[in-house]
């Protein structure tokens, strides 16, 4: 790890962070809140006019640091070891039908390094972290954001200090063991667990991963709408589904979609439905309502969209009203349909607040928000063996017979 910062200024590609409420922007790079609006005030990463990329990227790796030109990177800054980004995309013909929709494909981001879209933000984070000469990278987080730091930060050789609530799935708490990262476990629910992981990480000279006030891990998120855009081109569907807690995926895949736009990769934004557990809506009933939060504790079997308490919901709406975009919610029961649906259908385990997405995509034919003639690319944001639990009850349990040849085969046979 660095031992002085070589991050102690924006690089060259950012113009500023840019207040996502007044518009005041700052040269700054430590400036993750606006003087003007408050330590509750998120700031956004603006970039440089970049042209056409199409031609630029061509010959570079196909993995999230190919679109540099849209990225935080200080020159020479040090990338993690281990690939991250560049996840397989697959038509799904089978899961299209049973959907009732023209065409459906999934974006397996369960296939990167700790088995999560996570990996996206937690690669920015660390490498940003060792740009700064931090001492420490930290993060409170259910599952996801979780495990995938403590990977990064493993391949990287930087501590991780991790906070996580109370549920947080023993899969997922393995990952974080594994990789080395020092685990708080708090006797509480997310949204209290990621006050007090914010409180004390301001305290100490540690690099914070939370996204919801640190405005570079979106940057990070947005590259898988980047490499989207990037495999499909002029085919790109009207509409992308991704699966909602806290809002800065949401926000990050419409800020990745309109940037692919702008640098030539396709020729329309498409619009994005963000889905969200009945039991953790908070972003729907803003949406629909006065745009104000409704904050009630979180209740589902989608651990990693177990969210009472969006901390970064103005960039979501924000995002989705400009992108006209939609939100909607969806049962647990419906959730663990969608676990079947994408497995059996397309042959992609995802975990529940991934296969949320798959639900949401099916609730929105119901309602008549999508046609039998759209298509839609589904982000698929974590793998399901990070949840096995909750997967089991969604299926029966294996049939027990005894070791007996004529007994198996009349089973067989009936």
């Amino acid at each position: 790890m660095p031992t002085s910062s070589s991050f102690t200024s924006l690089p060259s590609q950012v113009r500023a962070l840019r207040c996502i409420l007044c518009g005041a922007e700052t040269l700054d790079p430590w400036a993750w809140s606006c003087d003007s609006c408050g330590p509750d005030s998120r700031m956004d990463v603006c970039y440089h006019p970049s042209g056409d990329l199409r031609e630029r990227v061509a010959q570079r790796p196909f993995d999230q640091w190919r679109y540099r030109e849209l990225l935080p990177l200080p020159e020479g800054a040090e990338l993690p070891p281990i690939q991250v980004g560049g996840s397989p995309l697959s038509e799904a013909p089978r899961l299209a039908q049973a959907l009732g929709l023209r065409r459906v494909w999934l974006k397996d981001d369960g296939r990167n390094p700790s088995a999560s879209l996570k990996d996206r933000p937690s690669a920015m984070a660390v490498v940003l972290a060792a740009a700064a000469g931090s001492e420490r990278v930290v993060c409170a987080s259910t599952g996801n954001a979780a495990s995938s730091l403590a990977c990064l930060a493993a391949s990287m050789g930087l501590p991780a200090t991790i906070f996580v609530p109370q549920r947080a799935p023993a899969p997922k708490l393995a990952q974080l063991r594994i990789f080395g990262a020092r685990v708080l476990r708090v006797a509480a629910d997310y949204d209290t667990t990621w006050e007090l992981c914010q409180r004390i990480a301001t305290r100490r000279p540690w690099f914070n991963r939370n996204c919801a006030v640190n405005p570079y891990l979106v940057e990070g998120k947005k590259t898988v709408s980047l490499e989207l855009a990037d495999r499909l081109r002029e085919q790109i569907p009207a509409w992308v589904a991704v699966s909602v807690g806290d809002g800065c995926t949401y926000a990050a895949v419409v800020k990745g979609l309109e940037e692919a736009h702008a640098a030539g990769f396709i020729p329309f934004v498409p619009r994005v439905l963000g889905v969200q557990a009945e039991g953790a809506q908070p972003l729907v009933r803003a949406l629909e309502g006065d745009g104000r939060l409704e904050l009630r504790s979180a209740e589902t079997i989608a651990d990693s969209i177990a969210v009472g308490h969006p901390r970064n919901f103005q960039k979501a709406l924000d995002a989705a009203r400009r992108n006209e975009g939609r939100f909607l919610a969806v049962s647990d029961a419906q959730i663990l349909q969608g676990m079947r649906d994408g497995a059996r259908l397309a042959g992609i385990f995802a975990e529940p607040a991934a296969a949320a997405t798959v639900a949401g995509v099916a609730e929105a034919r119901r309602r008549g928000i999508l046609g039998s003639q759209d298509e839609v690319a589904i982000l698929v944001t974590g793998n399901g063996l990070k949840d096995t639990a909750t997967a089991l009850t969604a299926v029966e349990g294996p049939e027990d017979v005894p070791a007996d040849e004529a007994e198996i085969e009349r089973r067989l046979a009936g």
